[in-house]
């Protein structure tokens, strides 16, 4: 399946697919609000949600295992319209543990579709990784920018319990992307996984993944704080409507396009860790700008954080992407546990410190940490065997 040449039309198929999928599995940040409201629950039991659609990530290892071994297309096809029908039933859940049933069907959902997707998109990529992992996050970070505009629309016009109705746009997506994704080889030619054991593989990639861990933490926390409490810090803390809480996380995942479409490119020609050192020094130094701007103003710095933050996303992926083992699925699995389950417990905290104080101090409190990711970006090395 690998292939030296960009293979531009498959790869925007799987962009593609990533952006059905996280436009749903984004729901959950700009609704919180109204969840909030509706069964009065605090921002820590609102971060435990959070947590409910993370949990999966446990899994991580051994659906990469799995994905390693066998064709894993209808993983990626059939993933999309379960994470849609557990997103979109949200509004309708009558109490919390329902709410936390749904979150946790969509979080498994989508760990079948991150793990193996990344794996597929450096196999047709050929020497431009980079550039495919920028395409491929383009897919995820333009879900995430037209995903509350989306849910908010449907909100206005049919109400809270309105969000069932989206299942059918996901049904003709997910046809859509069966046509497009059926004839798509997922499962490597090599054998060379049969040879050589996971536990060989995991201790050859464990130094790396030990960096990457403390890189990962750090920056997490700033991250997560914005993906999932900006539309509360415009309703609660700048006292604005529902629309203004929805624009911001816009406005926030849609600058992450740019920063996530360049990234990759520019780490291709400058180096990974280049990219990675500018967005670590620069993202939490507007955050903190932000947090002390007012009017229209905080918008034009929110595009900025949005765009150096998202910079190193894909850039990460590549670093993980290029590392060479018998078993790319797993290593790419290790990868995702560390975000995602670092997510959770970043937005846990996050969630803690607000109840603590409030949601200016916590997003003040997380751009300083921040800032202890560069240290684990310096001693990352330059290329990896």
């Amino acid at each position: 399946m690998h292939s030296k040449k960009f293979q531009t039309g498959k790869v925007l198929s799987i962009s593609f697919t990533h952006f059905v999928h996280d436009v749903y599995s984004s729901f959950l940040a700009p609704i919180s609000p109204l969840l909030k409201e509706k069964f009065g629950l605090s921002y820590t039991l609102i971060s435990l949600l959070q947590i409910f659609q993370r949990i999966p990530n446990i899994l991580n290892p051994f659906v990469g295992i799995i994905a390693d071994r066998k064709p894993v297309r209808f993983f990626v096809i059939l993933t999309p319209i379960i994470t849609a029908v557990s997103m979109s039933l949200l509004g309708v859940a009558p109490n919390y543990a329902v709410l936390a049933i749904l979150l946790f069907a969509a979080g498994l959902s989508a760990v079948f579709f991150h793990v193996p997707t990344p794996v597929i998109v450096k196999e047709i990529s050929g020497k431009q990784i980079g550039k495919g992992m920028s395409f491929y996050m383009i897919g995820g970070e333009l879900a995430r920018t037209i995903g509350p505009l989306f849910v908010g629309a449907a909100i206005a016009i049919w109400g809270l319990e309105g969000t069932i109705k989206l299942i059918p746009f996901a049904v003709f997506a997910s046809i859509f992307i069966y046509f497009k994704l059926n004839h798509i080889d997922t499962q490597r030619k090599s054998k060379k996984e049969d040879d050589i054991k996971i536990s060989d593989t995991l201790k050859k990639v464990a130094p790396i993944f030990l960096l990457m861990a403390g890189l990962i933490l750090f920056r997490q926390v700033m991250k997560s704080g914005l993906t999932s409490f900006l539309p509360m810090y415009f309703d609660d803390i700048k006292q604005q409507d529902a629309w203004a809480g929805y624009l911001s996380l816009a406005v926030y995942e849609g600058a992450g396009i740019l920063g996530t479409f360049y990234g990759g490119k520019i780490s291709d020609k400058l180096g990974r860790k280049f990219v990675l050192l500018l967005s670590g020094i620069i993202s939490p130094m507007l955050l903190i700008v932000f947090l002390n701007s007012s009017g229209i103003f905080v918008f034009f710095i929110l595009i900025l954080v949005g765009l150096f933050q998202f910079a190193s996303s894909p850039v990460l992926l590549a670093y993980v992407q290029e590392i060479d083992s018998a078993h790319p699925s797993f290593v790419n699995s290790l990868y995702m546990l560390l975000s995602f389950s670092f997510s959770a417990l970043t937005v846990l905290f996050f969630g803690v410190i607000s109840d603590w104080k409030d949601l200016h101090f916590a997003l003040m409190f997380s751009a300083f940490l921040a800032f202890g990711a560069i240290p684990f970006i310096l001693l990352l090395p330059q290329k990896k065997s």
